[in-house]
């Protein structure tokens, strides 16, 4: 498997997780928000690359309805955990919508398998 063209899901992973951070401090920090708005899309984006990859088999869409937020989210649910996770963050139903198809979002939620 070329790593660099289609990485691993733990690689992934700890990417998503990294940025993820960064955008947060990123935000906390405010002022630099083209830096955190930057930091937010790139997450974004691998969220898709691993949905598009891994998903159903290895990583699902749920829909989190414990979470607080100001708009819905989907989580992305990992089949097996990766360094601890059981997750690879949210991603907004409004985003999920702008990038992915109605039928990449219906195959990407959790299915029996």
């Amino acid at each position: 498997m070329d790593e660099f063209s289609n990485p691993p899901v733990a690689q992934l992973v700890r990417e998503i997780d990294a940025v993820n951070h960064a955008w947060k401090v990123a935000a906390e920090f405010g002022d630099i928000p083209q830096l955190a708005e930057s930091l937010k899309e790139m997450k974004s984006r691998l969220q898709v690359r691993l949905l598009r990859q891994y998903a159903p088999t290895q990583v699902y869409l749920e829909l989190d309805e414990e979470t607080e937020s100001s708009e819905p989210l989907y989580d992305l649910r990992l089949r097996e955990p990766v360094g601890g996770r059981t997750d690879a963050a949210h991603l907004p139903v409004r985003v999920a919508k702008e990038i992915l198809s109605p039928e990449e979002i219906e195959r990407f939620k959790k299915s029996v398998i």
